[in-house]
This record gives C-alpha cells, sequence and structure tokens, in this order.
C-alpha cells in the first residue's frame, strides 16, 4: 500500500485532481480485456512529460512501483498492477496529434492518441497509417507500440516495429531520452527505440511517437475464397503468396467458427465451408488490382477452392468482411470461457499448427476454433471451456494452451503474434526461450530499471 504522503506529494506535482485514489477510479482502472482484476492504490493522470519525469523519479527514489496505461484494451494483463502499485494514465491529458510532416510523410503523435484518430488525420491528407489491431477505435498508440500491435493488414504493410522511427522516453529515474530520428536512415548508436517497442511498459514510459506514413493506395477490393476445409485453405495461403499475390490482409475462419457464426448470428455461409478465407488488395493502378485478384483466385482454385467471391462494392465488402469481424463473439457456443491466445507460426507451417491444434484439443475434450491472420501465419487460438467453474475442466483447458505453444514453437514459431506476453503468457516463458536468453532480458531489464519500479514481475522478468 503506497503511503498517503506519497500521495500528497505526487499530487503537488500534477495537481490534486489529476490523482484518484477513491474505490470507483481503483475500480475503473483494475482490470483489462483478460478481465483479471487487480486493483492499484491510486490512479494519475500527468499531463504532460515534465509530469511523468517527476513522477518517475520520485517513485524511484521511494520504491514505489508503476504501471502505465493506455486504454486497458490488452489481452494479456501488460497494463494490470498485478504487484500493486500506481497506475500511470496517459489517455486523459497526452492524447494529441502533434504534427503531420508531410513533406518527411512522418506522423509526430502522444502515447494516448487513438490509433484510429491517426489512420483518419493521415488520410485526410492522402497519406496512410497501416497497423490497424482489431481494437483500433479505442487503443492508444503507445499500447500499440508497448505491444507491437498488429492487425490484419499485416499480411502486405507489416506491424507496429515497422513504422516506429523515434521515440521520446522517460526512464525510471526521472531523465528524458529520445530514440531514434526522422530520418529514413539511423546506424547511430544502439537501436533503442526497437528495444522499447514490445517491451510492454517495463524499461520507461513513451511520450512521444514518430511514426512512418506512406501514400494511401488508390483502389481496394475484397475478396473470399470458400475451401472444403481448413487444411486445404491454409496451403492456399503460403502457396498463393509464393506465387506472388500480395493482399493487403488474407484472414481465415475455419469450420468451428463457420458453425458458430450460422448458429448464433444466422450468417448466410455455404454449406459447403469448411474453412474460409477473407482479405482485400490494394495499388494505384487498376490492373495491379485485376492481377492480384486473378493471381489469388487461380492458386486458390489450384489448392482446392471451391468458389472465389469477389466483391462488386461497398455493401458486398461489408458482407464478406462481416463474418471475420464477428467470429470473436460467435464462438461462445461452445463454452462460457475462451482461452484465447495468438501463437504465430511461419506461414509454410499453418497446416501443420492447425492439425496439432485440433489433436490436442480432442485429447483434453476441448473445442477450439481458430481464426486469425492467415497472411502472417497469426493464429487466434481459442480453448472454450464448456463450465468455467468445473476444476478439471480449466486445468485441461491451461494444459491443451501449453502443450500448444510447445507445438507452436517447434515449428519455429512464437507464443504471441501481437498481443504480447504480460501476466498471461509468463508462465510459459521457457518453452520459447532459453536460460540465457532470459537472463538477458532479465539485465535489459536491471540496466533500465535497477529497482524495478516500472511494471515489474511482467513478461516472466
Amino acid at each position: 500500500m503506497v503511503d498517503q504522503k506519497h500521495l500528497k506529494q505526487l499530487a503537488s506535482f500534477v495537481g490534486e485532481q489529476n490523482i484518484k485514489s477513491d474505490k470507483a477510479h481503483l475500480l475503473a482502472y483494475c482490470y483489462d480485456a483478460t478481465r483479471d482484476r487487480f486493483e492499484p492504490d491510486a490512479v494519475i493522470f500527468p499531463r504532460d512529460e515534465n509530469d511523468v519525469s517527476k513522477i518517475l523519479k520520485y517513485c524511484n527514489d521511494n520504491k514505489i512501483i508503476i504501471v502505465p496505461r493506455g486504454a486497458g484494451s490488452g489481452f494479456t494483463g501488460g497494463a494490470l498492477p498485478a504487484s500493486g502499485g500506481i497506475i500511470l494514465s496517459l489517455e486523459k491529458y497526452m492524447n494529441k496529434l502533434l504534427e503531420i510532416d508531410m513533406q518527411n510523410m512522418v506522423a509526430i503523435v502522444q502515447p494516448g492518441l487513438i490509433n484510429k484518430d491517426l489512420q483518419n488525420a493521415a488520410e485526410e491528407v492522402g497519406l496512410f497509417y497501416p497497423p490497424d489491431p482489431a481494437s483500433e477505435e479505442y487503443s492508444t498508440l503507445g499500447g500499440n507500440v508497448s505491444e507491437n500491435a498488429g492487425g490484419m493488414r499485416a499480411a502486405k504493410y507489416g506491424i507496429t516495429k515497422d513504422y516506429v522511427m523515434a521515440l521520446k522516453a522517460v526512464l525510471p529515474n526521472g531523465e528524458i531520452i529520445r530514440a531514434g530520428k526522422k530520418t529514413i536512415k539511423d546506424v547511430a548508436g544502439y537501436n533503442v527505440a526497437g528495444i522499447l517497442i514490445a517491451s510492454e511498459g517495463t524499461l520507461a514510459i513513451i511520450t512521444e511517437i514518430t511514426l512512418k506514413l506512406i501514400p494511401k493506395p488508390k483502389y481496394k477490393q475484397t475478396y473470399m475464397g470458400i475451401f472444403p476445409d481448413v487444411n486445404k485453405a491454409m496451403n492456399a495461403v503460403f502457396k498463393s503468396l509464393a506465387s506472388g499475390a500480395n493482399p493487403v490482409a488474407m484472414e481465415f475462419l475455419d469450420a468451428l467458427v463457420i458453425k458458430a457464426l450460422k448458429e448464433k448470428l444466422n450468417v448466410d455461409l455455404p454449406k459447403d465451408a469448411g474453412a474460409i478465407l477473407v482479405g482485400d488488395v490494394d495499388g494505384n493502378l487498376e490492373d495491379e488490382i485485376k492481377f492480384q485478384l486473378e493471381t489469388l483466385d487461380k492458386s486458390f482454385k489450384e489448392n482446392g477452392a471451391t468458389s472465389f467471391v469477389i466483391a462488386q462494392d461497398e455493401a458486398q465488402a461489408n458482407e464478406l468482411w462481416y463474418a471475420r469481424k464477428n467470429a470473436s463473439p460467435s464462438i461462445t457456443i461452445f463454452g462460457n470461457k475462451k482461452l484465447n491466445e495468438d501463437i504465430s507460426v511461419p506461414r509454410s507451417k499453418l497446416p501443420d499448427a492447425l492439425k496439432a491444434i485440433y489433436a490436442i484439443g480432442e485429447k483434453y475434450d476441448l473445442q477450439i476454433p481458430c481464426f486469425g491472420h492467415a497472411g502472417d501465419g497469426n493464429i487466434h487460438v481459442n480453448a472454450m471451456v464448456k463450465d468455467k467453474d468445473d476444476e478439471k475442466q480449466m486445468e485441461n483447458g491451461h494444459k491443451a494452451i501449453e502443450e500448444i505453444f510447445q507445438a507452436v514453437v517447434d515449428m519455429g514459431g512464437t507464443l504471441s503474434g501481437e498481443h504480447g506476453i504480460g501476466t498471461a503468457k509468463a508462465p510459459y516463458m521457457h518453452i520459447a526461450f532459453n536460460k540465457a536468453e532470459m537472463e538477458l532480458f532479465k539485465n535489459i531489464k536491471k540496466a533500465f530499471d535497477p529497482n524495478n519500479i516500472l511494471n515489474p514481475f511482467k513478461m516472466g522478468l
């Protein structure tokens, strides 16, 4: 418990109205999308970088835990005060778009800016910020950087790290640093910005982000491929990409998700659909769009697709996307507890990964519907527990998840493609990293944060 004298001193930095310890605020900031609950001792709202610096210096001197938080939309507990301490909430004041530099095609933003707000602002001036996590309407860019968020457009355009050019951040001792530059090339010194990306707020507090923008493509068209089974669909993914297709997105739904969409949401999908691939192609020339669609059509059918549909207008495109966008809420027909993971494998291993996942589900008597970003090998695995109050079923669910992690790591994959590690996946870090690698992570943490005040014990550190 943080002593009241410390809260009074922190209030002197930010104003009494910007530090809260009443029950309502503690409850409002005690959870994220994991639904786990950890009440902080207080919530503080810094107004600017100088406030952040003063707060961190004081907390470092007094060994007070600080947990940075944006919108709290994460799936792994990265922004939860699992060890107590103070939530440092950046969404209230530090949420501005500072600049769109048209000449250098970059945006400079504060960490609390919502992802979609940047996308909209960039598109108004003919530019494009591609990273589009499912939480784009409410997740913050600081949170996106801290988790290295992906999204549906990652198949063509990559993920958050591919757009971060520079960061400003405050170290736990209150010192302010700049990592990276506006320049396209910069090989002077260590890549500190790269270390801070995906660090989940354990090393420093990000206070400013410089992001690369690109020209907005003129044309976009949506497609859907229908397959009799998920194995054929997964083979079509990597074979289509290897044959020259370059879709913006290539999302998939397996047979269980299709069943759930039909039963729960009455989505009209073909009777013979055992798997679906849906996505967009884009470009600046109509011939480029035509080539992409023809390449996908040919490759899909060579790999067993029963049909290939091209949306003729925006309304039809929305219809094709509806199933993918409602996959997650639909699968609750299989159980009242969803153990949701986001493993990632090399694309050529997608068929093997799905085969292994279903076999593990059968072993533990679990339905495991899968969907996600097939175009970049990122699978959302959902081990559905029928009754969350049944200890044996929950135990089997967690055993299944551990075996899935081991299987995908053995295939050259990883524990998380975009959700991060946080508290939820920390117990499994030993599967993906050996002792020497974990020691290196711990040494990096110690170099930045020797007193371990900043989001401690996340990521297994």
